[in-house]
């Protein structure tokens, strides 16, 4: 679990990093504090005691070409899944882990929310508390690893139902 400074802000700027044998994009398509194109503003945490919670936040993509996040890691939890909301077999919607990943498209947003699409943490490393830091890595399908830290806060709603091995 990630817990850093108290009452930083929601509002955060990521920090991109290549692996060694990935081929930089563009300058086209870089800004000058990420050379991916992707930010994360307004990133959170639905507090949580155990088991799994969600992460939310807005990605946004100011590249000319598509940018298709691929997966998710922190260190606050066994695994994180990249939800998106899926028809079940009777036809109600559920949250399900998505296997093509997100697209963030050139120049637009990808929205991540309570009862829509979401990084779900499976298997929590300890408790998520009001005010916690939660580190996060969005991988890319690049090659590219993006970082940002989410502040977690209490959240009742958006208590979600889901499909496949994580169903309740």
């Amino acid at each position: 679990m990630c817990r850093e400074t108290p009452g930083a802000s929601a509002e955060q700027t990521t920090t991109p990093s290549s692996p060694p044998s990935a081929s930089a994009p563009s300058a086209a398509a870089a800004s000058p504090h990420n050379q991916s194109g992707l930010s994360v503003s307004g990133p959170w945490v639905k507090a949580a005691e155990t088991g799994m919670t969600g992460a939310f936040g807005v990605l946004a993509n100011n590249g000319t070409e598509d940018i298709r996040v691929t997966g998710a890691s922190s260190p606050a939890a066994a695994s994180v899944e990249l939800h998106e909301t899926a028809a079940g077999p009777d036809g109600t919607f559920a949250m399900a882990e998505t296997a093509d990943g997100f697209t963030v498209p050139a120049g637009g947003e990808f929205v991540l929310e309570p009862g829509a699409n979401h990084l779900m943490l499976m298997g929590l490393s300890g408790p998520v508390l009001p005010g916690d830091e939660i580190s996060f890595s969005l991988e890319l399908g690049d090659g590219t690893v993006v970082d940002f830290t989410a502040t977690a806060k209490d959240f009742s709603g958006a208590n979600e139902s889901y499909h496949g091995e994580h169903g309740q």
